[in-house]
């Protein structure tokens, strides 16, 4: 499964050709702290690429998650919203956000990979 990583720090996995699922990076997740509540975007919306599409809160902060790219959100995480501490156990599985529908795949193309993202973080620590 291809995963892109953006400089806010979400990733998103390829589904399919055209879905896709969002969640914070394991970086996010440490920057943060423990995570206490989250705000989920509204399934059957369509969001531009960068737009805040939710919230996490922590204990030491609040962030938003911002759309990696444009979609059309289909399934929130009620698992996450339930118990936001699994965007701290499990960030890159059980702790995702939600899924879309992908508008603009070139979008996709254009963002970081593994390695580059783990090489973002090391310049930008």
């Amino acid at each position: 499964m291809t995963v892109k990583y953006t400089p806010e720090h979400e990733w998103i996995q390829l589904e399919d050709h055209e879905a896709a699922v969002v969640g914070i990076t394991l970086h996010a997740q440490d920057a943060l702290g423990d995570v206490v509540f989250v705000e989920l975007p509204e399934v059957g919306r369509t969001y531009a690429q960068g737009e805040v599409a939710g919230v996490v809160e922590s204990v030491k902060a609040a962030a938003d998650v911002y759309m990696p790219i444009a979609g059309e959100v289909t399934e929130v995480n009620e698992a996450l919203r339930n118990d936001p501490s699994l965007a701290n156990t499990d960030p890159m599985g059980n702790g995702w956000f939600f899924k879309i529908l992908i508008k603009d795949m070139g979008q996709f193309d254009a963002l970081m990979d593994e390695p580059d993202y783990q090489k973002f973080c090391k310049d930008n620590a």
